[in-house]
């Protein structure tokens, strides 16, 4: 039987990934321990998620005033303290600098096959209006460790999602958000079973 995996989620808004993975962790589906939520913003829906769920919290906001470096200390700092393996972006809208500690410990979902549709600015309906911008015909999510670019680190897992004629990027967002749901789950089961090894930008599942 897999041990639980210490983790950590980083929200700025609605938390619908934080959801999505407590409810999994009730379900006795996903082998993980959430131990801390950090929020970018102090009226994010997600931290009600956490409340309600029991688990800690913290709000830790990049002020104008706040340099890059102590934001990253924040956060990280509390994740030490709260003894995580891994920290897990679910909608974290702001760039953090990953301690060298931390490195391939940082773990994102994007909501498409990198290296497409990604970078910075593009999140939430701007990818998928983007997608159907371009033509693309398939489209995914992408579950990846996070470096110190934007969609940028060593690839998980990516999972595929078919691009309809039909398509809006509201009901694009919605299926590739249902691909999401699953996605995030399945890596952090492989990490949680220490079967991923990561060798330069190459990551080997066992």
């Amino acid at each position: 039987m897999v041990s639980p995996l210490p983790i950590a989620v980083l929200i700025s808004g609605s938390g619908t990934t934080l959801r999505n993975l407590i409810e999994k962790t009730r379900a006795g589906t996903l082998p993980v321990e959430i131990r801390l939520v950090i929020s970018s913003n102090p009226d994010a829906r997600g931290l009600e998620h956490a409340a309600e769920a029991n688990i800690p919290s913290l709000v830790v906001e990049k002020k104008k005033s706040t340099t890059s470096e102590a934001f990253s200390d924040a956060i990280f700092g509390a994740c030490r303290k709260a003894g995580v393996r891994y920290v897990v972006m679910g909608g974290f809208l702001k760039h953090v600098l990953i301690p060298p500690d931390f490195e391939n410990r940082v773990v994102n979902i994007h909501p498409s096959l990198i290296p497409a549709f990604c970078g910075h600015g593009m999140y939430g309906l701007k990818v998928h209006q983007a997608v159907l911008d371009y033509g693309a015909k398939v489209t995914g999510c992408t579950v990846h460790f996070v470096d110190n670019q934007y969609d940028h680190g060593p690839i998980i897992l990516q999972r595929p999602v078919e691009v309809r004629d039909d398509d809006t990027a509201e009901t694009l967002q919605a299926r590739v958000f249902q691909a999401e749901c699953q996605a995030l789950p399945d890596a952090l089961t492989l990490l949680a079973s220490s079967g991923v090894t990561v060798s330069g930008r190459r990551v080997s599942i066992r």
